[in-house]
């Protein structure tokens, strides 16, 4: 290996290392190295295995190398420190991924091989895409999925509740705009006395996920300690999973679904699986709204769903309980992190403008984590939610989570507001949930927190023209512009059925 001098380009890669050379350099020369070659990169005990990038003499002296953000903080490097450079190692990895491509059954080894990799970082984005890709749709069958839990579990830190002997956590597998039921029934569950250490993950296909409106009231980013500290003070926490390093090739893959605006079902059930039994639970409740714009279509579906999450979940040692919800439409009014804060604060804090479909979600969904606990039935569960929720328990036990967090935030307001009025009269018969997320997304939801969408009609509502459909949230006139764009383009958003005569 030869050596270069460090110099910080200064870019944001995300998650990806990169390294710039100039053409010329000798090391390039002396090795063969040309354009996306990846690299093994060493400095003192860290290494990182990067992209390379070809620049212009003009950016580099000689003798230098570029880093980018990630890789500069992988290496644990400063600018001025020197670094050994040479060919990365052979992935033998990837043959298990192209033998997939291919058609073909992955064996333990194999899957638990290719999580070690991705979690060590030693796959480019392109690779992780190439896997994502050929385990999509129904292509890893139960075997599959639950060796591909295993592996990401045992790449990453796991939580240990040795005090308590049930621990309780959930998930709705998304696709619904606005149903932001997880710090609702963490407030309420926990409130009873049942310990929930709930880590959640940011949106990956969605304008918010449990994690993005959460950071919105309060600190997320936790790392194992303070979560552990939470816990212990209050029962519960509200946390972002990726911080602190449980199922961490998980978060790796999050980045690239996300790119790809892909959630196959296998690395679906492994993702949700993986993060739960890292955190310790012991009993979970899986939400899968059903509605022909959710992200499970039919019931169908929905079925064979929530028969892997509950093979899976056996075999991996964790009680899965799945519930088939309404998804037909969205929940609650906010969609966008700030926005959806504002919803589950109204639920909270039994406000009379309160969205009643949200907390009813909430409540149905308390019930069965309280029938798991107590196996006193349903009905028996969902009286006590809403007692705990009604006397405003649950409330002052969000408070006290997010103090032991880091303190409440106030919400922040978004730059752009823009009211878009119905056109014609009628009865709204439809809401496309994905079209909808798509337009929250498109005015910046949720890398910009403010940005979202109000809406103020719901399914079955009479309108007449002139009627308020919803406001649009947005920081920037470029994104704003951007999503009324795509809303004028895409009549299908709102299904209204005009008045007769």
């Amino acid at each position: 290996m030869d050596s270069l001098i460090v110099k910080d380009m200064g870019i944001d890669t995300h998650q990806e290392p990169v390294m710039y050379m100039r053409r010329d350099c000798h090391v390039c020369r002396a090795e063969g190295f040309t354009a996306s070659t990846r690299v093994a990169v060493i400095h003192g005990e860290h290494s990182v295995i990067a992209s390379m990038n070809v620049v212009d003499e003009a950016v580099l002296e000689q003798g230098y190398a570029g880093f980018s953000k990630a890789a500069l903080e992988r290496l644990q490097a400063a600018e001025g420190d020197y670094v050994t450079v040479g060919h990365a190692p052979v992935l033998e990895s990837m043959q298990s991924v192209r033998k997939k491509i291919f058609g073909h059954k992955l064996s333990e080894a194999e899957i638990t091989e290719i999580i070690e990799d991705i979690s060590a970082h030693r796959y480019s984005d392109i690779e992780i895409a190439s896997f994502l890709s050929v385990c999509a749709g129904s292509r890893l069958d139960v075997e599959e999925i639950i060796d591909l839990t295993d592996a990401m579990v045992a790449c990453g830190k796991r939580l240990q509740w040795p005090q308590h002997r049930r621990v309780f956590d959930k998930h709705c597998i998304g696709g619904l705009p606005g149903n932001r039921t997880t710090p609702l029934l963490v407030s309420i569950a926990s409130a009873a006395g049942l310990v929930m250490p709930k880590t959640s993950s940011r949106a990956i296909t969605s304008p918010a996920g449990t994690a993005d409106t959460m950071e919105a009231l309060t600190t997320v980013n936790l790392e194992l300690a303070e979560i552990q500290h939470t816990v212990t003070a209050t029962g519960a926490c509200l946390a972002w999973g990726g911080a602190v390093n449980l199922s961490p090739a998980d978060d790796l893959m999050i980045r690239i679904e996300r790119a790809l605006d892909l959630d196959g079902e296998g690395q679906l059930i492994a993702s949700v699986l993986s993060k739960k039994i890292a955190a310790g639970s012991t009993h979970v409740i899986i939400d899968i709204p059903v509605g022909e714009t959710a992200k499970v279509r039919t019931e169908r579906d929905a079925n064979r769903l929530a028969s892997l999450f509950t093979q899976v979940g056996a075999a991996c040692g964790i009680f899965v309980r799945c519930i088939i919800t309404d998804g037909t439409r969205p929940v609650g009014l906010g969609i966008g992190p700030v926005e959806e804060a504002r919803d589950l604060l109204a639920v909270l804090q039994c406000q009379p403008q309160a969205p009643a479909d949200l907390r009813e979600r909430a409540l149905l969904l308390t019930a069965h984590l309280f029938d798991l606990a107590d196996g006193a039935g349903v009905e028996a569960g969902y009286a006590k939610a809403a007692k705990i929720l009604d006397s405003e328990q649950a409330w002052l036990q969000f408070q006290r989570i997010a103090i032991a967090q880091g303190g409440m935030k106030t919400l922040p307001d978004a730059a752009y507001q823009h009211i878009e009025y119905a056109l014609t009269a009628g009865t709204i018969r439809k809401v496309d949930n994905r079209q909808l997320a798509q337009l929250a997304k498109l005015a910046g939801a949720p890398s910009t927190p403010a940005a979202g969408v109000r809406l103020h009609v719901r399914v079955g509502a009479t309108i007449s023209a002139g009627t308020p459909l919803f406001t649009l949230f947005s920081n920037s006139t470029g994104e704003r512009n951007y999503a009324l764009e795509y809303y004028r383009n895409q009549s299908a958003i709102f299904t209204i059925e005009e008045a007769a005569g």
